[in-house]
């Protein structure tokens, strides 16, 4: 196997890797936003008490965040629109990440950078 051949199928494994770990974590993270009760997810998620509307709309677009980071490439179905869902998964971190300084939750935002730096990689190799 000729060295670049091999450079670019373990990009393509550490892209698809990246997509999968992105997608899962955002789809888990809207199923809990949207289908637990926010008591419950309250004790996980101090902030969530307060921002019951703000839940709602993260969660949906984690749902759709995760979605897109997978499917179009998947399916070969406009697999542009994979980049365009990591643009997306960059602002909706960075917009967290802001809520969480504007909070006092420094702490918090660690994921949400990790997240962000994975959203990156996607888009600069898809």
């Amino acid at each position: 196997m000729p060295s670049e051949q091999k450079q670019s199928t373990l990009l393509n494994v550490a892209l698809w890797t990246a997509q999968v770990v992105l997608a899962v974590s955002l789809i888990w993270a809207a199923t809990m936003k949207l289908f637990r009760p926010a008591d419950q997810l309250a004790t996980m998620w101090p902030w969530t008490a307060e921002h019951t509307d703000l839940v709602k709309l993260t969660g949906v677009l984690d749902l759709l965040s995760g979605i897109g980071l997978v499917l179009p490439t998947l399916l070969h179905i406009q697999p542009q629109l994979t980049r365009y869902a990591a643009y997306g998964t960059v602002a909706l971190m960075a917009a967290a990440s802001l809520f969480h300084l504007t909070r006092g939750e420094t702490s918090q935002i660690g994921v949400n950078i990790f997240f962000a730096l994975l959203a990156i990689f996607i888009v600069w190799g898809r």
